[in-house]
């Protein structure tokens, strides 16, 4: 069975591998920030749904913590140099941030 948030998360993580390759090197730790926050929400997600009750919507709203740092870090704030530097091109990852919008709304009807 399909469940459509898992997927979406999941293809947010494929679509920031190639953008993000600048980041890792000019930036590890950034850059495993990231990788961490990003990984985190389609395993919550994936862990949640196999899960019940109070437990369900906790791993849920983590997930959604998880997303929501990496929508902060992605388009400003930490990587504001990294796009002066050219080291992240903005239009590379408008496509995965309008992704994980998707996902945070998917995932904001999941826990209300």
């Amino acid at each position: 069975m399909r469940f459509d948030v898992l997927e979406i998360s999941l293809e947010v993580v494929h679509r920031l591998c190639h953008p993000l390759a600048r980041v890792r090197k000019s930036d590890p730790k950034l850059f495993d920030q990231i990788r961490r926050a990003a990984s985190s929400v389609p395993l919550n997600i994936a862990e949640g749904s196999r899960r019940h009750g109070k437990d369900r919507l906790q791993l849920f709203r983590i997930a959604a913590g998880s997303a929501d740092e990496l929508r902060t870090a992605l388009p400003r704030n930490q990587l504001r140099g990294a796009l002066a530097w050219g080291e992240l091109d903005q239009r590379a990852i408008a496509e995965p941030l309008a992704l994980l919008d998707r996902v945070l709304a998917m995932l904001w009807r999941l826990t209300h």
